[in-house]
């Protein structure tokens, strides 16, 4: 009887046996988070910056963020997509050329005392610490 409840729950893409999916959008797998839960706001403020992110527009997508009118139209976008192999955006370098040379520059020493160590450590006989008290 457990093993039967498992594969119902499977069955239905990772969303629980007991929830009501008859209000979900096309695509979405998940119940939508509340407006101000974190994860929303990333991806939400994410595909609004960039609508061409791959990862926010799958999030989107499974948790149901979007209008439902928008969703069919994004869900194939979505799956071409994945068959084409993630995100469309190319990036590209820049025109100019990198030198292969890696350059290194030398920090010059502002002060004697950064070469011999911090100025407040002293460099005693080691008598001094924490709970020793000290007659004057």
């Amino acid at each position: 009887m457990v093993k039967e409840e498992v594969k119902l729950e499977k069955k239905n893409n990772g969303v629980d046996a007991g929830e009501d999916t008859t209000g979900f959008k096309p695509g979405q797998r998940y119940p939508t988070p509340a407006p101000g839960a974190g994860d929303r706001v990333f991806y939400e403020s994410l595909y609004n910056q960039r609508p061409s992110s791959f990862m926010a527009l799958q999030w989107c997508l499974k948790y149901g963020v979007l209008p439902r009118e928008e969703c069919p139209a994004l869900l194939k976008e979505l799956e071409k997509r994945k068959k084409k192999g993630g995100s469309s955006v190319s990036y590209t370098s820049s025109p100019e050329k990198k030198s292969t040379k890696a350059k290194t520059k030398k920090r010059k020493l502002k002060h004697k005392t950064e070469a011999i160590g911090d100025a407040g450590m002293a460099l005693g006989s080691g008598v001094e610490g924490i709970g020793t008290v000290s007659m004057m």
